[in-house]
């Protein structure tokens, strides 16, 4: 929803009526969401054949229902990104050939994207390269970045500051209370066991999963680290802004904002991401400098221990890392998704 909340702030400030099509899960997440209408449509997924069944017929009355939407209050171009929910709303722009744009997020084409690719008129994504595309997609493709926030956005615009001589060490640790259980356990032990000049100067804030925070928390009071542990962070942007090394998974939106807000990170990617996607979401801040990569089968306090002493331990790494991401980074990524989607509808309407 990220992403498409930012095409949406662009496209409303370009006069644009901005109407979301999505299910009753995106319903959830639609409070601050610009738009002047939400169309409710039913969709779903399902494993096995009587699930496959059920998500089928949900998909078709959900195609019926975009329909006569687009009929009833107009749509000149219908933007997708990714997920079953978005099925219904491009099944129907494509069938009443209204203008239709795929934005992929990671750097593998997800199933519905992969499904309806070769049959919109522009697909866009985050990173250059893309897996699972065909040749035919790869060739039209149009590499935009993935919006970000507008207060992550404005991280673009602020100069990083490295650690002092003597100064505190930010670090920041994301994921946890999304169930990145590995993280919440095995991250406050690593710092921990840091070497003391630089344990004793670190500032440590991170997401933990709810059953991991107490034993966070008595960890680094044990080892002296100044840290605050917490389920959820609601000021991400102001932590980011202040953090001098980012520790998490490396989802699309997380390695997207890393790079916009010029940060180095540690990034664990996620075993189980369909495709292997986070590794290759990271690879693009892995290649440039701007990351270090440990695969969740390599993980462990130990290994965490000697990366972030590695990275702390030497003055011109964390400067080098940040214009490594920054280099990158692209900022202007709603804007360009904006851009694609106006010439998307003119070329239909001429």
């Amino acid at each position: 929803m990220f992403p498409a909340e930012a095409l949406a702030r662009v496209m409303a400030e370009r006069g644009w009526q901005v109407l979301l099509a999505t299910d009753k899960r995106g319903q959830k997440y639609a409070q601050t969401f610009p738009a002047a209408k939400i169309i409710p449509l039913d969709a779903a997924t399902g494993s096995g054949p009587v699930g496959m069944l059920k998500a089928g017929f949900a998909i078709i009355k959900g195609v019926g229902q975009a329909s006569a939407a687009f009929k009833a209050l107009g749509a000149d171009v219908v933007v997708g990104f990714g997920g079953y929910p978005s099925a219904p709303a491009l099944i129907a722009a494509v069938a009443t050939r209204r203008a239709t744009v795929i934005h992929e997020q990671n750097s593998v084409l997800g199933k519905t994207n992969r499904l309806l690719a070769s049959s919109v008129d522009v697909v866009a994504s985050a990173f250059p390269a893309l897996g699972r595309a065909s040749p035919s997609v790869l060739e039209g493709l149009h590499v935009v970045g993935n919006p970000v926030r507008p207060d992550i956005r404005a991280l673009y615009d602020r100069a990083y500051k490295a650690p002092g001589a003597k100064g505190p060490i930010k670090v920041l640790i994301t994921g946890g209370s999304q169930g990145a259980r590995i993280l919440s356990e095995e991250t406050p032990k690593a710092l921990a066991a840091l070497p003391e000049a630089i344990r004793k100067r670190l500032v440590v804030s991170q997401q933990a999963r709810f059953e991991n925070v107490a034993a966070a928390k008595k960890i680094y009071a044990e080892a002296g680290i100044q840290a605050e542990v917490e389920q959820f962070f609601d000021d991400m942007a102001k932590r980011l802004s202040e953090a001098h090394l980012v520790i998490g998974r490396a989802g699309a939106s997380t390695c997207s904002e890393l790079a916009v807000a010029a940060m180095p990170s540690v990034l664990i990617p996620l075993k189980i991401a369909t495709d292997d996607h986070q590794t290759l979401n990271a690879k693009v801040l892995v290649d440039a400098g701007a990351a270090v990569r440990i695969a969740e089968d390599d993980f462990s306090a130990e290994v965490l221990t000697a990366t972030v002493g590695d990275i702390l331990g030497n003055p011109t790494k964390l400067p080098a890392m940040s214009v490594a991401a920054r280099s990158v980074a692209i900022a202007d990524a709603a804007e360009r998704l904006a851009d694609l989607a106006e010439a998307a509808a003119a070329q239909r309407q001429g």
